[in-house]
């Protein structure tokens, strides 16, 4: 399983940086960032110079949106980096949350969201697409390699990813409700005559490693508010009573809003709505043993990587329980396999 970082482009960018170079010195596989240009600065900058000083990262968003900016400048970013770097670039992709509703915007539909996908994937792999009634191409791109890789929760967005997406990212480490997604996902690529191993599962949490699971659970409460504006778009779409598991759903109830000037941080005042227990289900939190258990069990589930969020007051401590006691010790339960 691979290990991945997740960050926010907070500034100074330096720090940002420097986080990444440390997280590819542990062991790390990817570096992703948010991608909301209001709220924090301009990812796709900061993915060049991370580039530029690491050797072996994959960098992308979790996630970029179709709705903040053009499809065929996204492409080219994408392609740009790959030519300057060596092909060292994911896109993940969703909806849309914090980038468009700061802007009073809304979440774009899935039929957007599928159009976008192959006008992306496409361009960025050097193939022509057909866009706004052209055939167009990036002729300079023919050696770039892009996969793009979905992010959802509802059954009809796992429907899209399963049948469109080279990966699909779930955020949050809750095993039966990622039991319930994957298959879901894989269900879809294999009725679209996919094969369902071809897609890359990614499941991205906050984790911290320590003791004081009461600090730690405070530490990441925001992630149960972040994942909450989600759940209510699919509580308002299909209802209490649907296929969604009420695992994901029935916690919102007490939901009363959400400030996204506090989105994404640890000192969030709008998450009381928040129960231990869903912290405890979310994110991976306590001992080097408990980390690794969840580990195991997502792995057993078919997740080929685990992204930390690494929003709290841990970062550097986080990175170096992962890089020099988790990454080592999941390395050594796959060589003991073969």
């Amino acid at each position: 399983m691979d290990i991945g970082v997740v960050l926010q482009a907070t500034p100074p960018a330096s720090r940002v940086i420097d986080l990444a170079k440390r997280a590819e010195t542990f062991g790390f596989s990817h570096v992703w960032t948010f991608d909301s240009h209001i709220l924090w600065e301009e990812p796709y900058v900061i993915y060049s110079q991370i580039l530029a000083e690491t050797r072996n990262v994959i960098v992308g968003p979790m996630v970029t949106n179709p709705a903040t900016r053009d499809w065929t400048v996204t492409a080219s970013t994408y392609a740009t980096l790959n030519e300057m770097y060596g092909n060292r670039t994911v896109c993940g992709i969703g909806r849309g949350d914090s980038a468009v509703r700061v802007t009073n915007g809304k979440p774009t539909t899935l039929a957007t969201m599928r159009e976008s996908i192959d006008v992306i994937r496409e361009l960025a792999n050097g193939r022509g697409v057909e866009y706004n009634g052209s055939t167009i191409t990036l002729p300079w791109a023919a050696k770039s390699e892009l996969e793009v890789w979905g992010a959802g929760y509802g059954p009809k967005a796992l429907k899209l990813i399963g049948e469109t997406c080279d990966g699909f990212i779930l955020q949050l480490a809750d095993t039966s409700i990622a039991e319930w997604t994957i298959g879901a996902v894989r269900a879809a690529a294999s009725d679209a005559g996919r094969d369902p191993d071809d897609i890359t599962i990614c499941v991205a949490a906050p984790a911290y490693v320590g003791d004081d699971l009461a600090y730690l659970r405070d530490q990441t409460r925001w992630f149960g508010g972040m994942v909450g504006n989600h759940v209510a778009d699919l509580v308002e779409r299909y209802g209490d009573d649907s296929a969604v598991p009420a695992a994901l759903t029935d916690y919102i109830k007490n939901r009363q809003g959400y400030d996204y000037n506090q989105h994404g941080s640890a000192s969030s005042e709008h998450v009381d709505f928040v129960p231990d227990e869903v912290i405890d289900r979310f994110c991976i939190l306590g001992p080097v043993e408990a980390h690794l258990e969840r580990l195991a069990e997502l792995k057993a589930l078919g997740v080929d990587q685990f992204a930390i969020y690494l929003q709290h007051d841990g970062k550097d401590h986080t990175l170096a329980e992962y890089g020099e006691k988790i990454i080592p010790a999941i390395a050594e339960h796959g060589l003991a396999k073969r």
